[in-house]
This record gives C-alpha cells, sequence and structure tokens, in this order.
C-alpha cells in the first residue's frame, strides 16, 4: 500500500492575498471622508472671541467674529446642551445665553 502524502498549502497566495486585503483596506481608510462629527468639533480660530460672562441665572457668552471671513460657531456647554450654531459675518457678534443652574462654558466650535 502506497500512503499519499497530504498536499501542503501554498504560504505564498496566502501572503499576497493578506497584503492585497491590507493594501485595499488602507487605501479606503485614507480616501474616506471627514466624519461630519468630528469636523463640527473643531475648536472656533482665535479670531472668534468668545467673552464669557457670568450671571445669576448661568453665563452669557459675546462671540465676536473678527475673522476675514464669515464663521459658523457654536457654544459647547459642558454638563447640559450646547448652543445652536451661529453663523456670524466678518465684524458681527452675538449673544448666547446659557439660563441654567447646570453647565458651564467649555469652549466655542465651528460647525
Amino acid at each position: 500500500m502506497s500512503r499519499t502524502q497530504p498536499r501542503e498549502r501554498p504560504v505564498r497566495l496566502t501572503a499576497v492575498v493578506a497584503a492585497a486585503t491590507l493594501t485595499v483596506g488602507a487605501t479606503a481608510a485614507a480616501l474616506r471622508p471627514a466624519d461630519p462629527a468630528e469636523a463640527a468639533t473643531r475648536t472656533a480660530p482665535a479670531c472668534v472671541q468668545p467673552y464669557v460672562n457670568p450671571t445669576h441665572e448661568g453665563f452669557d457668552v459675546d462671540l465676536a467674529n473678527e475673522c476675514a471671513n464669515a464663521m459658523r460657531v457654536r457654544v459647547v456647554v459642558d454638563n447640559a446642551g450646547d448652543s445652536p450654531c451661529y453663523a456670524l459675518t466678518p465684524g458681527a457678534s452675538v449673544i448666547y445665553a446659557h439660563e441654567s443652574i447646570t453647565g458651564a462654558y467649555e469652549r466655542t466650535v465651528t460647525c
């Protein structure tokens, strides 16, 4: 009786498939568009000046756009809801009033 040896699987083909999968995955990750949620949480540029004033009911934030371009910004409040998104033309300002016993000014972000 003769016994046949089991065939060995080619390791080379597995390595090629793994490399191709890695390349395709990396390319897809690099080409995907930026996450809108991530983009919406970028800190506003320094030319958008937030002036925070404490009040008896919470705080006010005077947002002044000193940028050369129009900006869309919102106030992020720690432990409470954030402000709406404000569209500010160059030189414009708006006051966001937060009236609550909870929440504190955290930062101003683009939106």
